[in-house]
């Protein structure tokens, strides 16, 4: 007599296989948001638009390798370095190319996430949420600025989703026996994670200060008994250090250069309605049904409970960034971890349950039409003018995080425009001198973006070492310059000019129309500078 054996076709997997189904997936999207990112920068050169005043900073700041700058921690200058050393930095697709494999990496760490949640509230894999969730982190318009240009911000997201999915995994784990390994191994995770974060950018502190205020008001705080979370703070530490103790040598740059900007009015401070208006916009309207709809469910729902000090921390979080008028970009890193919990709760578990899902199918449709409607709005896709009329035919103005006079273009992409004309001017400059005079004529610079132009740009044209006073470029000092003969870039005009030099000649105009106003101006060719800047060095400080 033949026995049949019933077959369970939902049998429980492993965690390891149930990772497996979402690889794939996750890559695939993955690939699509690279795709995205190399190809828009590869677009926007060929538009006209040039290397942004930031990144030519960090390439300066990556030849001069450090443990710290003043306005931001080393992470940025390795990369800068690392770049410049395979690709160069005349094509902005691999100019860029580090920071779109980071939001590339942004995005399979939100499928991850998907994945993590699903475990935590027992459902398992799902595969299409972590679909959902992605899709709608490729279209938020913030990711795709920060991704699209050289810098740390791109970092800032995979390092805070790195940490928070090692939070999920201790908090779904941390009270099931035998898991004393696994739990070791994500608070390690955690710290190194978070102490890299610190080499990247100081706002990770804003990160790291609201995720445990988070898990102390929450039923997650017994996680922080373990010994492992002291180990976890200790690595922290470890890795900060170099930073902090760069910092210590220099009297704190970074915390004078943040006292002296609070001091200004540079940057925009939004009230309180109109900071969370500008979450919603940059993360591009409909996406507030996934995040918006995550963060609720993490606070709100039964199944959720394990995970609530996430939802506890976006309302830590937000008025924490409201209070200290911050700029409201700076909330950005945090939100895939809210694209995913929406996803997870929005599909139903029961596959048959087919409303909710073809819902969510429209859903998904509307994520893939949004992205190519946002895309010009976020990357520099179409020319200045064909730009203008996209923006006008939306009734859309595009808002800048800094006060500064009216523009033709958004800071973000005017400030891709008139530096290969001020290198070119400021050669003629210097190469119609006698050679005698070219032997002692030196070149000062107002700004970062200005001395590094002439620095990363300016070697074709035989242009000597640019210097300034604004930013790391006073720590990097004067170059031995006395002043006997200096072009300088300055908005001044003559007769502030005359109260430092002998004479001073306009030689030639900063004009390029689409340029930011402080980059259009004169070019001074001077002599005889009454104090040399050795004596007054200390007096052209401008940490701003």
């Amino acid at each position: 007599m033949m026995t049949t054996v019933a077959v369970q076709t939902d049998a429980p997997v492993t965690e390891r296989d149930s990772f497996r189904r979402f690889v794939w997936i996750c890559l695939a999207l993955a690939g699509v948001k690279l795709a995205i990112q190399v190809a828009g920068n590869a677009v926007a050169q060929h538009m006209g638009y040039g290397i942004f005043r930031d990144e030519m900073y960090y390439l300066m700041c990556g030849r001069r390798l450090a443990f710290g700058y003043v306005d931001q921690p080393p992470m940025v200058a390795l990369q800068a370095r690392l770049t410049e050393i395979l690709f160069g930095y005349d094509h902005m697709a691999t100019l860029r190319l580090i920071s779109g494999i980071a939001g590339a990496a942004k995005v399979f760490l939100t499928g991850a996430l998907v994945w993590a949640i699903g475990l935590a509230i027992g459902t398992g894999s799902r595969r299409f949420a972590a679909a959902l969730a992605m899709l709608g982190v490729i279209g938020a318009g913030v990711y795709m600025g920060i991704d699209s240009y050289l810098s740390m911000n791109s970092f800032d997201p995979v390092i805070w989703m790195t940490c928070t999915l090692a939070l999920i995994r201790i908090a779904t784990v941390y009270e099931t026996p035998g898991s004393e390994r696994l739990v070791r191994f994500w608070w390690i995770v955690l710290g190194v994670s978070a102490g890299l974060g610190l080499e990247n950018k100081a706002s990770e502190v804003f990160y790291l200060v609201p995720v445990l205020i988070a898990l102390l008001l929450s039923p997650q705080r017994k996680m922080l008994a373990s010994r492992w979370f002291g180990v976890s703070v200790l690595v922290i530490v470890a890795l900060g250090l170099p930073n902090l103790l760069w910092q210590i040598h220099y009297h704190f740059p970074t915390l004078e250069w943040l006292v002296d900007v609070s001091h200004t009015d540079k940057d925009v401070k939004l009230p309180p309605l109109q900071f969370l208006n500008a979450q919603f916009m940059m993360l591009t309207p409909w996406t507030i049904v996934l995040w918006l709809s995550g963060v609720i469910w993490l606070l709100v729902s039964k199944a959720a409970k394990p995970l609530r000090f996430l939802g506890v921390l976006y309302l830590v979080f937000l008025p924490m960034m409201m209070a200290l008028h911050a700029k409201d970009y700076y909330l950005a890193p945090i939100y895939p971890v809210y694209f995913a919990a929406g996803a997870v709760w929005r599909l139903p578990a029961n596959r048959r349950s087919g409303f909710r899902n073809g819902l969510a199918g429209v859903y998904a449709v509307l994520l893939v039409l949004g992205t190519l409607l946002i895309l010009p709005l976020s990357m520099p896709v179409l020319t200045p003018q064909r730009f203008l009329a996209f923006t006008k035919a939306l009734h859309f103005q595009p808002k800048d995080s800094e006060n500064h006079a009216a523009t033709i273009l958004p800071q973000f992409y005017a400030d891709r425009f008139g530096w290969q004309e001020m290198v070119e001017k400021v050669g003629r400059i210097y190469n119609s001198l006698p050679p005698e005079e070219r032997a002692v004529t030196g070149i000062f610079a107002g700004n970062y973006g200005q001395a590094s132009a002439i620095n990363v740009l300016g070697a074709k044209y035989g242009l000597p070492v640019a210097i300034s006073g604004h930013q790391n470029y006073w720590l990097w000092g004067w170059h031995g310059y006395t002043g006997q003969e200096m072009i300088i870039i300055t908005e001044a005009t003559p007769a502030e000019m005359a109260q430092y030099y002998a004479s001073c000649n306009v030689a030639d105009v900063r004009d390029n129309p689409l340029a930011m106003p402080w980059e259009k101006g004169p070019i001074y060719l001077c002599h005889g500078r009454i104090t040399s800047y050795a004596a007054d060095w200390k007096d052209e400080k401008y940490y701003h």
